[in-house]
């Protein structure tokens, strides 16, 4: 418990410096079930993590939180996970990324981003909760 002659700063700076020993992970997923479901897990295994349900809104969250490590799909309605990685990558050279996907079309996009210079790790879905922690760690 924080003593009550404790300031709303010192207690503000206490409660910031918790948070930033855990790696903050940043989960991108249009499917709402499966972000909110990997957040629950990340959360629950020592990280600090954020779902967003769009590239679009991973990248906006990516400016503001940046996140140690961005774990997004690549197939998403509107910007694809690797066109949201590009972006967060620009601005955010530290950031770990690792995309998984279900589809087929993710060979092709995959391709593409490496003749422009990107390479991502990438993981087949579903991604066992496991697996996923022992990238995140290694």
């Amino acid at each position: 418990m924080i003593p009550s002659n404790t300031t709303g700063q010192e207690r503000m700076t206490d409660t910031t410096a918790t948070n930033n020993t855990k790696p903050r992970v940043l989960v991108a997923d249009d499917e709402h079930v499966i972000a909110n479901t990997l957040t629950i897990i990340l959360n629950q295994s020592g990280f600090d993590a954020h779902a967003a349900y769009s590239g679009e809104k991973a990248v906006e969250m990516a400016l503001s939180l940046k996140p140690d490590m961005l774990i997004s799909d690549v197939i998403m309605t509107g910007m694809t996970g690797i066109d949201a990685a590009i972006q967060i990558r620009a601005h955010l050279p530290r950031c770990k990324i690792l995309l998984f996907s279900g589809q087929a079309a993710t060979a092709d996009l995959l391709e593409k981003a490496r003749t422009q210079g990107h390479e991502f790790e990438i993981l087949a879905k579903p991604v066992h909760p496991t697996d996923l922690l022992a990238k995140l760690r290694g």
